[in-house]
């Protein structure tokens, strides 16, 4: 038999990076990642960044992605796009006449999509889970 395991509380106030006051121990219900990230689920899909071209935005190799296919991809989105058949995450971005992706990381030169090239968007970036301990850490102790 297995138990069930239930979600970790939420605190009813936010920290500050400064001193925390232990008078904010004061816990919501408990908090339902789902809940909070995923707002289509039947359009909604996690992928896993590799890679530096968008430390800038946040995402660093090994996050997860939170995708809404059900979004319209908008100049300035974070979007999964295939370009000839290969996947990337990057900024979409418009000058007026022609669409590219753009890294969020200077090393990196823009997309710039020619005749004959081939882009697919799959999806709108609406978040990413960043963590600083990892199971491998964990067990590591």
């Amino acid at each position: 038999m297995t138990a069930k395991k239930s979600n970790p509380p939420l605190m009813a106030s936010t920290v500050a990076a400064g001193f925390p006051s232990p008078a904010e121990q004061y816990m919501e219900s408990p908090l339902d990642l789902n809940e909070l990230l995923v707002h289509r689920p039947a359009a909604t899909f996690f992928v896993r960044a590799a890679g530096d071209s968008m430390t800038g935005a946040g995402i660093r190799p090994g996050d997860i992605l939170v995708v809404d296919r059900s979004l319209e991809a908008r100049d300035g989105s974070i979007v999964i796009a295939c370009v000839d058949n290969e996947f990337t995450v990057k900024y979409l971005r418009s000058d007026g006449s022609v669409w590219y992706l753009q890294a969020a990381n200077r090393k990196y030169k823009p997309i710039i999509f020619s005749d004959g090239m081939e882009l697919k968007i799959f999806g709108v970036v609406t978040a990413v889970i960043h963590q600083f301990v990892t199971q491998s850490n964990v067990k590591g102790r």
